[in-house]
């Protein structure tokens, strides 16, 4: 067997979805002896248990009717045997479990394991043992009992494989375990790292059982960090593009600025800002460095282009020309407008054609718009919904959300593993997409790009100082170019 290995961002983690875990471990069983995988992800199981709570001694594992259930029968042994009070609840019938899980439940009761029909009325640790990837509906009668009642006792939660009742696939839950740590068997799983996984899997560890993923092929993989570039001397602003940003609709200008603010800060050699607000002031007195310009005057065929930052209705009229740029980032209104005409939507499709350099940056309900769909929908599958709206369209699209998503036209998949709560004001959107048309500026490929920024902001929000605040305008010069500017 391998090293069991906690799960931190910075390396590019392949994820499986549970079609493909199913053949990994039909595969693995085909060649090891009868129950071996299920008697390895107990032992698994139990050493991290005495890891995360090496003093408890009572240990309460809600053990479910599937192989899940067999993996926390096997776990009770083990804890058994090291003199933990091991407490049993199982919620299930013998006679209709895998065969593998009723030979684990066998060899619990032979080792007396303690079997109760409650959990105990206290307990220092429990084990989530109920539903696994082979849960498809939503948890009823005594599962939703024990979930409630893992939830509430105020104890750390070690769910084995994912918690119970979250998708393995996409992460949707209705009510599921909120464990504090998870640990992955066989194989990573998108839904731990997008929508609710985020909140409910807690610290992710993997023990991959001693089985490789063989030829199977990730449904996505967890973005990495970013490589560095250091920026040579002998260079000038030309060598780092320009940034074009469109937006900023009467009232809503700080939206472009912001953008403009963090495409500057990102590295871009010059920015233009053209607001859509005929009132808009020529100069900004606080970034005197961007150049302010009436949008209609802006050359775009050589920039890079944020359009739709702040720009309500107005930015409109500023999209069929914002279409013939030479690289495009289209935020927020601009997506909204798009939603609701055809003919920018098969101009957008014609970009895609062509392979020009395309990013899109929806929100859930962005997204939902140019679907067609409702936000529940594209909440339900993150994954499926952002590469279907990048093959569409031909370009990266960037579902944002806990677990940011980047998809690419080809159907490649990143979830983004960094970032927290502190992003979830306004104006932090208009943020990435100014990040994300500097490194366009800069000469990346859309998804490489995409990739990147969102990583970078992420990270600047995980690294924010614990005693500030964070605000977009703070945000903007603290994004790095590169994940090596932090310790």
């Amino acid at each position: 067997m391998g090293p069991m290995l906690r799960i931190t961002p910075g390396r590019p983690w392949p994820l499986f979805d549970v079609a493909a875990v199913r053949r990994i471990e039909q595969a693995a069983a085909a060649g090891l002896p009868p129950h071996a995988l299920m008697q390895r992800a107990g032992l698994a199981v139990a050493r991290l248990a005495l890891a995360v709570a090496p003093h408890a001694r009572t240990v309460w594992i809600a053990c479910g009717p599937g192989n899940n259930g067999g993996d926390g029968f096997e776990a009770a042994m083990h804890l058994r045997h090291w003199s933990k009070d091991a407490i049993v609840t199982f919620a299930g019938d013998p006679a209709r479990m895998p065969e593998d899980a009723r030979a684990s439940l066998l060899r619990a009761r032979d080792a007396g394991v303690r079997f109760a029909t409650e959990p105990p009325p206290r307990w220092d640790l429990a084990i989530d043992a109920l539903l696994g990837i082979g849960s498809s509906r939503a948890a009823s009668g005594v599962l939703l009992e024990h979930i409630i009642r893992l939830n509430a006792g105020g104890s750390p939660v070690l769910s084995v494989d994912l918690p119970s009742a979250l998708d393995a696939d996409t992460g949707h839950a209705g009510d599921c375990v909120r464990a504090t740590h998870t640990l992955c068997l066989l194989a990573l799983k998108p839904g731990l790292f997008t929508a609710q996984g985020r909140d409910a899997s807690g610290e992710v560890w993997l023990d991959a059982l001693g089985v490789p993923a063989g030829d199977e092929t990730p449904s996505a993989t967890l973005s990495s960090r970013p490589a560095g570039t250091p920026r040579l001397h002998a260079t000038h602003k030309g060598s780092y593009g320009d940034v074009a940003v469109i937006g900023g609709a009467p009232g809503m200008a700080g939206a472009a600025l912001l953008a403009a603010g963090a495409a500057l800060h990102h590295g871009a050699g010059r920015v233009f800002a053209g607001l859509l607000d005929p009132a808009a002031p020529a100069h900004d007195a606080l970034q005197p460095d961007l150049m302010l310009r009436a949008w209609d005057s802006l050359e775009l065929s050589g920039a890079s282009v944020a359009c739709g930052c702040g720009g309500g209705d107005a930015v409109r009229a500023a999209l069929p020309k914002a279409m013939h740029a030479r690289a495009l980032v289209l935020d927020a209104d601009a997506l909204n407008a798009i939603a609701a005409d055809p003919q920018l939507q098969a101009q957008l499709q014609a970009r895609g054609r062509r392979q020009l350099p395309t990013v899109l940056t929806p929100h859930p309900l962005e997204a939902a718009r140019l679907l067609g769909e409702e936000t529940a929908s594209v909440q339900a599958d993150r994954p499926a919904c952002a590469r279907e709206l990048a093959q569409r369209f031909g370009a990266a699209v960037v579902l944002k959300g806990s677990g940011t998503v980047i998809a690419a036209p080809d159907g490649s998949v990143r979830i983004n593993p960094t970032g927290n709560a502190r992003l979830a004001i306004a104006g932090t959107g208009d943020v990435l997409a100014g990040v994300v048309a500097a490194r366009l500026a800069g000469g990346e490929d859309a998804f490489t790009a995409a990739t990147a920024a969102v990583y970078l902001h992420g990270l600047a929000a995980d690294q924010w100082p614990v005693d500030q605040p964070l605000t977009a305008a703070a945000l903007v010069s603290r994004v790095p170019r590169t994940a090596s500017w932090w310790p």
